[in-house]
């Protein structure tokens, strides 16, 4: 997943509020949200190369999310799978404090990730590209491939158009945030960041919502956790066709804390 936002603690009647795009070449298997265990408490998509996930939840409230961090030439071909992390956690039994400080003392082997992950009780930041894991206050926050909050056009832009519908709304209307992840506005070269990839990469990798003839927004997805509980997962699978065009399917999955 490569644009992430959260409102934490900040929307009246929620204690979270997810909206993100995974990011990925077209032709990498995935498979779409679903249960990945059989009592059907565990909710993710699957990365089905990697075999992990880029964004799950739990009927128990672990949540977890990650975001490659974007370093050109400092990724190695056989460091583990950064998506196997958030499996390990959702599938285990340590809570997200725990989880997240005994990965930062052993997370030498993997290419940069931007990682989130929280419990009932608490919600950290972690990127093994900056210092140790950090407790999130209530907020609302961008998170993209560099560090959390960091501005670039597309993180501040999404910003901007999720605030009112993420935290000022007094009638959540999950569907509403879909419209926001699917902007395409592409910023001008001036404002763009330079992360080493060239130009025509920058410009690709700078909207929200990614189309590319190769890489682009595979999902969309929308996740809710009300102060009582209800759970509800929704994600926007995204096609790209010569022929068709680009397609979506709404999956929706709903569990109870």
């Amino acid at each position: 997943m490569c644009l992430l936002f959260l409102s934490y603690r900040t929307t009246p009647g929620y204690r979270l509020v997810v909206a993100a795009n995974r990011d990925e070449f077209l032709r990498r298997p995935t498979a779409p949200l679903a249960f990945l265990d059989a009592k059907k408490t565990i909710l993710a998509g699957q990365d089905l190369q990697g075999r992990g996930t880029w964004l799950g939840i739990t009927a128990q409230l672990k949540f977890a999310a990650i975001t490659n961090y974007r370093q050109p030439g400092a990724n190695r071909e056989d460091a583990p799978s950064r998506g196997e992390i958030l499996v390990d956690y959702l599938t285990g039994q340590q809570d997200a404090e725990y989880s997240v400080h005994a990965l930062a003392e052993n997370d030498a082997g993997y290419n940069g990730f931007n990682l989130l992950l929280g419990d009932r009780k608490e919600l950290f930041y972690y990127s093994n590209r900056s210092v140790g894991p950090q407790l999130l206050a209530p907020g609302f926050y961008g998170l993209s491939n560099h560090l959390l909050d960091t501005p670039w056009p597309k993180v501040i832009r999404g910003k901007a158009l999720l605030y009112r519908d993420m935290v000022e709304t007094k009638h959540l209307d999950p569907m509403r945030l879909f419209d926001s992840l699917a902007d395409n506005f592409r910023p001008p070269d001036e404002q763009l960041p330079d992360t080493k990839i060239g130009l025509e990469w920058e410009r690709l990798l700078s909207t929200i919502c990614i189309d590319g003839a190769d890489y682009g927004t595979r999902s969309s997805a929308v996740i809710t956790v009300s102060d009582s509980g209800h759970i509800e997962f929704i994600e926007k699978t995204i096609h790209r066709s010569a022929v068709q065009g680009i397609t979506s399917k709404f999956v929706r999955q709903v569990m109870q804390a």
